[in-house]
């Protein structure tokens, strides 16, 4: 039970590292921590195929689509651009909500009654948990369309990103373009003054 404490406190910590870092790439690390800790945290519920495929699909394959993101936008290193604050605004309706979500927790926990204990036996055998069959036989049948929507959810993002960035990242290069334009006008005034 301490193992489970200690793991959801690095849980949090690193979301809420992950949303509050000042720069992207510190971002991508605080959710490397979190998706290791979940890792770890199954690795504990006897879920090892659950944890194998964490750290394989999403340590491995989403956090470098990150980091492409991050590099391909040219944003890595930069801090965030900081904007108005918005917390004076936000503070009520997110305290009501959460305080609503809290009572909703707190009443579907103290009125739900004890499940059976799931199935042991050996790692990977059909009918346990965390079993490689059991987990194939939901994600392909009962839990296809959230399967299906979660890929679409992620490829609609990289997608908006990648245009966001783009918009942002043309505007730096015409920037640029006129800084070295400027540039060239006052070499060239500063030339005919010397000539």
């Amino acid at each position: 039970m301490i193992a489970f404490w200690l793991l959801a406190v690095i849980l949090i910590a690193s979301a809420v590292w992950t949303i509050s870092a000042n720069k992207p790439v510190y971002s991508v690390v605080a959710l490397l921590l979190n998706f290791a800790t979940l890792a770890v945290l199954y690795v504990t519920l006897s879920a090892e195929f659950l944890a194998v495929i964490q750290i394989i699909v999403y340590s491995g394959a989403i956090l470098v689509l990150f980091v492409f993101v991050i590099a391909l936008l040219g944003s890595g290193v930069a801090p965030f651009p900081t904007g108005p604050n918005r917390l004076p605004k936000i503070w009520l309706p997110a305290g009501v909500f959460t305080l609503a979500a809290f009572g909703f927790l707190i009443y579907a926990v103290s009125n739900v009654k004890m499940a059976a204990a799931a199935a042991t036996g050996a790692v990977g055998s059909a009918g346990v948990f965390g079993s490689v069959a059991d987990f194939g036989k939901a994600l392909f049948t009962v839990d296809l369309l959230p399967f299906e929507v979660t890929a679409l959810v992620l490829m609609v993002a990289v997608i908006g990103v990648i245009t966001l960035g783009g918009e942002q990242m043309s505007d730096a290069e015409a920037q640029q373009s006129k800084v070295r334009a400027d540039r060239a006008v006052r070499e060239a005034i500063l030339r005919e003054g010397k000539g």
